[in-house]
């Protein structure tokens, strides 16, 4: 499985962290190559020429005098300089020299500049470390250096330190970055509820410059929406004024024309019913949820209202009520709305059987209610054709209506963030569902 992390913040966190890691491990290898091998090879060059000295019986000063050591003298001297030599027959000090760490370096450098094959290595006694080392230049013998001012607790400081640094970096940047998102996640919550049909008022034009322009650009969107919607729900307001005004006026004069032009009365009023109806379906699909009226609502209950509203009118219809499970919060006058849509298309383009039924999702994170017939059905290639606004699909169904029924239904499901799915019926005809999904559980803490 692959590490990415998804959100701005935890990829600019990220960066950071990486960023002082690389930095970490240049300044090591910087103090490393430039400070400490220096200084090792200037150590294990003077160790190296003070254990040439001590091994010689003579030494040759600067002056050209030539001094005599015997072995007593150079034992003393190397004790001086704290350093002993020891027989590889002590079973003590070779027990301690086999369970010192090898030091390849040490070695190779110390081989070179002794000219003889020798092993160096390092043991922690009880205050310090120490240098061991066995060499051909003095078989025999295993030499024991203690490294008196390199103590174990050196190294303690030098990590707090880096790690200070790296979590006094790592948090500093984390709340550097979190200052820099906050208007990020501002204008992300804004954005989500202008999707949801909630208009927030402006957001403070505050961040780097970059962020600034987007949130002023943000503002004007979610002000020009707003208008929009205001003068669409005044144009829908007065378009059904103006429109159902002349419709009546038109209805009362053909109920007081004459017996004798009774067929033609009949035919108008007729029209201006399915002028009523054509209005009703633009002023439902132009109607938006409110998410105010949201409440708690029974699916099975919509469900039964709407079969037996449809079965008072002659239609015959099945009802199979399923187990809801979770709590659907949602518009009940719209859901009402969207499955009588669904029966309404079942019953004129279907073949005279509908069956309405609802159920829980297998997750039981979605509650959904479908609606079938037997009629010719849909071709999948037209599937999401039907569902753009005026579109009354193929002549198998028929072209009756304005085309705006499933435009409603679809309309009403994703302003309840739900989905419509429309399906061919394995025994023929179409099946239409519409599934919701439940509200989430909210944890009450324990007392």
């Amino acid at each position: 499985m692959r590490f990415s992390p998804r959100s701005n913040f935890a990829r600019t966190l990220v960066v950071m962290a990486g960023l002082l890691i690389a930095s970490q491990i240049f300044s090591y290898l910087i103090i490393l190559n430039y400070a400490l091998l220096p200084s090792i090879k200037q150590f294990n060059k003077i160790l190296a020429h003070e254990i040439t000295v001590m091994l010689e019986d003579n030494v040759t000063l600067s002056d050209g005098k030539v001094y005599h050591m015997d072995e007593l003298l150079r034992r003393q001297l190397l004790a001086k300089l704290g350093v002993t030599l020891h027989e590889t027959s002590e079973p003590n000090v070779m027990n301690e020299f086999d369970h010192a760490v090898p030091v390849e370096y040490l070695t190779e450098d110390m081989s070179e500049k002794l000219s003889s094959p020798t092993e160096a290595r390092i043991s922690l006694a009880s205050k310090n470390y120490v240098l061991w080392l066995q060499s051909d230049a003095f078989p025999g013998y295993v030499m024991r250096i203690p490294l008196s001012e390199l103590q174990p607790g050196d190294f303690q400081p030098l990590f707090f330190y880096s790690m200070t640094i790296a979590l006094l970096f790592i948090g500093g940047g984390w709340m550097f970055i979190k200052a820099q998102n906050r208007p990020l996640a501002a204008l992300e919550h804004a954005a989500q509820n202008v999707g949801k049909g909630k208009f927030p008022p402006p957001l403070p034009e505050r961040g780097p410059s970059d962020i600034r322009a987007v949130t002023k650009a943000f503002n004007q969107m979610n002000e020009g929406i707003r208008k929009l919607e205001e003068d669409r729900a005044l144009l829908m307001a007065g378009v059904s004024h103006d429109l159902r005004t002349p419709l009546t006026r038109i209805r009362l004069a053909t109920e007081m024309m004459s017996p004798e032009d009774s067929y033609l009365a009949e035919s108008m009023i007729k029209d201006t019913e399915e002028c009523n109806e054509i209005i009703n379906q633009f002023m439902d699909y132009l109607r938006s949820v409110q998410l105010q009226d949201m409440e708690a609502i029974d699916l099975n209950q919509v469900a039964e209202d709407v079969s037996v509203a449809d079965g008072a009118t002659g239609h015959e219809l099945e009802f199979s009520k399923g187990e809801l499970v979770g709590r659907l919060e949602a518009n009940e006058v719209a859901i009402r709305r969207a499955v009588t849509n669904l029966v309404v298309n079942a019953v004129r383009y279907g073949g005279g059987w509908v069956k309405i039924s609802t159920g829980t999702s297998a997750d039981r994170r979605h509650q959904w209610i479908a609606v079938e017939d037997n009629g010719p059905g849909i071709a999948a290639d037209q599937i999401e054709t039907v569902l753009q606004p005026f579109t009354r699909g193929d002549t198998a169904r028929g072209s009756e209506g304005t085309g705006l029924g499933l435009a409603i239904v679809k309309r009403i499901v994703e302003q309840h963030q739900g989905s419509l799915k429309l399906s061919g019926r394995s025994g023929g005809g179409l099946r239409a569902q519409i599934v919701l999904p439940v509200a989430k559980k909210t944890i009450r803490p324990r007392r």
